[in-house]
């Protein structure tokens, strides 16, 4: 096979908001190779994702993302690695380059695991599929009341573990986090597991995120998700030597393999959270995990966007038995939940997996792309080098 086009869908809910929730515009990847279509979804700001993929060459190694990769081979996995090594070298000056790249490699897995009729973990290496157990993945509220209010309902649906992030944590003073704190923990009762995400919120200041532990001891919080800037690892080590009972969590921010490598070995994570809408796909994530599991510490994906994107994270860390949790966001925007036809429900034991089914085993739906899709020209001296592609 030959990759014959790359394009690229700008779309968004009509209004933006200032919340921290990236669900509420999407890019997604269509590659098309001989008869086959795959699917990927990137985890970055569409617009200068597209500019990233048409740029013109500005030297031998900064160009359009596109360029390299179109007309590439793609008979079997190692082509994947092997694409995505010319990209990291030609297009090593283009810094969103992994952003773009990251929902084509995915569509490339998902290509090659429907001209082979496997699912893309199956190509990975992995012989099955094993059960994850959700996390509710969800926004503090404005105040302790709704986060409380928010825990409750999560702990209704029947998810035993909660994560609760960015708002208003961090912002103010010590004690309104603690009041969060308290809040969630009531709220999702005193037996379910409770993640915290600090959004990067402390940047490298290790004293602040410090002075909230003994808070999220008490609360009992499994884990601290990004309390720094993800290339902080000196501020990573540093906190992570101080409370033995809550772990850092974070790897999202990383742009490649070296970068949450490096996390691991020198920010002293006990959870690495690989986004492969970031990272450059799933290749890459996929490696992360064979580290993670060296190093004796957990993999778990990172996601909040749609299910196809929901259905990259897993693949990575699909046949990986102990490696249990996963970010599943239950407040997503219609434009995430419509984009796919499936979706990855809970079976009866509470549990998702990555599917069964011959490549990422989701098929975007081409009704929802048209009603939140962008339409968008990039023009560069007077030409067009990018126009809105056709659905069909």
């Amino acid at each position: 096979m030959k990759i014959d086009a790359i394009d690229a869908f700008y779309l968004s809910m009509p209004k933006i908001t200032a919340e921290a929730d990236g669900s509420q515009d999407a890019l997604v990847m269509r590659v098309r190779c001989g008869r086959h279509t795959g699917w990927g979804e990137c985890e970055a700001s569409p617009l200068p994702s597209i500019a990233a993929l048409v740029a013109p060459m500005s030297h031998g190694a900064c160009r359009g993302v596109g360029q390299v990769v179109l007309g590439e081979r793609l008979e079997d996995p190692d082509d994947i690695p092997r694409i995505a090594g010319r990209v990291r070298y030609e297009c090593m000056d283009l810094l969103q380059a992994p952003h773009a790249f990251s929902g084509i490699e995915a569509a490339l897995w998902d290509v090659l695991g429907k001209a082979r009729s496997e699912p893309v973990w199956r190509l990975l290496g992995f012989q099955q599929s094993f059960g994850k157990s959700p996390y509710a993945s969800q926004l503090f509220g404005d105040t302790p009341q709704e986060t409380l209010e928010r825990g409750q309902a999560a702990a209704a649906a029947g998810y035993r573990a909660m994560k609760f992030g960015w708002g208003p944590f961090g912002k103010g003073e010590l004690g309104a986090d603690v009041d969060q704190l308290m809040a969630a923990r009531e709220g999702i009762g005193p037996d379910a597991t409770l993640l915290v995400d600090a959004g990067q919120i402390f940047g490298e200041d290790v004293a602040a995120a410090a002075r909230r532990l003994p808070a999220l001891e008490e609360a009992g919080a499994l884990w601290l998700e990004e309390p720094f800037a993800g290339h902080a690892l000196a501020a990573h080590a540093s906190l992570a030597a101080v409370s033995p009972k809550v772990g850092l969590a974070g790897g999202e921010a990383a742009h490649n393999e070296l970068m949450a490598r490096n996390l691991i070995d020198f920010g002293q994570v006990r959870f690495v959270q690989i986004d492969c809408g970031r990272i450059g796909g799933i290749g890459p994530a996929h490696a992360v995990a064979s580290h993670a599991v060296k190093k004796g510490i957990s993999y778990v994906n990172h996601t909040y966007t749609s299910h196809l994107a929901l259905s990259q994270s897993l693949q990575p860390y699909a046949g990986l038995a102990s490696h249990r949790l996963a970010e599943y966001p239950v407040t997503l925007k219609p434009l995430a939940h419509e984009l796919t036809v499936q979706h990855l429900d809970r079976d009866s034991h509470g549990e998702i997996r990555a599917p069964d089914a011959v490549g990422l085993g989701i098929d975007v739906d081409l009704k929802a792309v048209g009603r939140y899709l962008v339409e968008t020209e990039i023009a560069v001296k007077g030409r067009v080098v990018y126009r809105t592609p056709a659905l069909d």
